[in-house]
């Protein structure tokens, strides 16, 4: 960081002072760029129902840091500089207020987005008072007894503005675009007949780039969020995350029914994957596959099914496991194979096949890596939790009683940030 030198006995300048000024904010504006980059970042600002309720919001105190160049205008006596990019931080002291309205349609709602920028302004015109330099006993109002005012301060602070959106049926309205240079932070819906703005009426937009956690709270590594699918969905990538950590695994498969003289075989487990995924974005969708367990067979002659695929988006994938060719209603012997496996994961690894009957007894199921274990039984057992294979049946102490097949377990997706 710069810093200025004045020497005793020497005339001061008013850039003496000013220097000082914009050095201080050159350096915050690195330390800001350094900690957070160049993208828009936002502290506070929360938005709040009025106590009582009413049809006003509160946007509390807060900051927000925005990209832009040292100075656009000259700064007192040191001229302008629009060629250096500069993070500045804007500050809000106090609390604003929004009033909204309700649609005066029956049936209809609207959106309202209160979006925020950096602004920058001259503020405080005071005529000051100047000394002549030709007699400095006579006082000036004003540069050369003009008295004109002059601005005394360069205030660097939060805007807010509150868009309205279009009224339209509930459940069809629209969201105002923020404008170009401003940032999303809220969305407010009110609905025809509405008195009050609750709390359940806010929500924070998905873009909005609010810190989710202080230094005290940050770790290295993994650890500040997790979030299990059972069953498929989507993953919205949280604020303040670049990077994810996935771990996949694939569905098992069934296993088929037993037939008279002939137990079944057992059903092959789900592969697993895992993945480190860098250069996702905030608010990003992405959509998450977990896939089933195979159907059971029944005595029926309702054959059993292969496993499932689990995904999450385009990233990676495990696939379910397989049915053995040559099984079949009439041959379900065979255990299953192959197993389902990782594909395009930092590690990727297969589960097992499931085994061939033997004598009046099912084969086990095929586990999952790290998951669902093998499974075994004279009757069909369905696989365990997550991606194994389901045991196969056998076929009584006489030989002759067929058992119906089991289910093999569904898969997972647990996703780390």
């Amino acid at each position: 960081m710069d810093r200025n030198i004045v020497y005793p006995g020497a005339i001061p300048l008013d850039t003496d002072i000013l220097s000082i000024n914009r050095n201080i904010m050159i350096a915050l504006g690195f330390i800001v760029k350094a900690t957070f980059g160049t993208d828009i970042v936002v502290d506070g600002l929360v938005c709040t129902p009025t106590l009582p309720a009413s049809m006003s919001v509160q946007i509390g105190p807060g900051s927000l840091a925005q990209l832009d160049v040292v100075d656009r205008t000259s700064y007192g006596s040191i001229s302008a500089d629009i060629t250096d990019p500069l993070m500045k931080m804007g500050i809000s002291l106090s609390s604003q207020a929004f009033t909204l309205q309700a649609p005066v349609d029956f049936g209809k709602s609207t959106n309202y987005l209160i979006q925020a920028c950096f602004q920058e302004t001259d503020q405080d015109l005071t005529v000051l008072p100047y000394y002549n330099a030709a007699n400095p006993t006579q006082p000036y109002s004003g540069p050369t007894n003009s008295g004109v005012a002059q601005a005394t301060l360069r205030s660097q602070t939060v805007q807010l503005q509150l868009k309205s959106g279009v009224p339209s049926a509930t459940g069809t309205q629209l969201t105002p675009v923020q404008d170009q240079g401003w940032v999303a932070l809220y969305v407010i819906t009110t609905s025809y007949g509405q008195t009050a703005i609750l709390a359940d009426n806010i929500n924070a937009s998905a873009t909005a780039p609010y810190f989710n956690w202080k230094l005290p709270r940050l770790s290295p590594g993994f650890g500040s969020g997790i979030q299990t699918f059972q069953s498929s969905g989507t993953f919205t990538v949280p604020q303040g995350v670049f990077q994810l950590e996935v771990e996949l695994w694939g569905g098992g498969a069934g296993s088929f029914a037993s037939v008279p003289s002939t137990p079944s075989g057992g059903g092959s487990g789900g592969g697993y994957a895992r993945k480190l995924i860098q250069g996702v974005l905030p608010g990003q969708t992405i959509a998450v596959t977990v896939g089933q367990g195979g159907t059971a067979g029944h005595s029926s002659g309702v054959a059993a099914g292969p496993g499932g695929t689990s995904s999450f988006g385009q990233y990676v994938t495990a696939t379910g496991g397989s049915l053995n060719m040559l099984a079949s209603f009439a041959t379900p012997q065979y255990g299953a194979t192959p197993p389902g496996v990782g594909v395009s994961g930092d590690i990727n690894l297969s589960g097992s096949a499931g085994l061939s009957a033997v004598l009046n007894q099912g084969g086990m199921g095929g586990g999952a890596p790290m998951g669902g274990n093998q499974n075994s039984g004279t009757t069909g057992v369905a696989g365990t939790s997550p991606g194994g294979g389901a045991s196969g049946a056998g076929t009584g102490a006489d030989s002759q009683t067929p058992f119906d097949g089991a289910m093999g377990s569904g898969g997972l997706v647990i996703v780390r940030w």
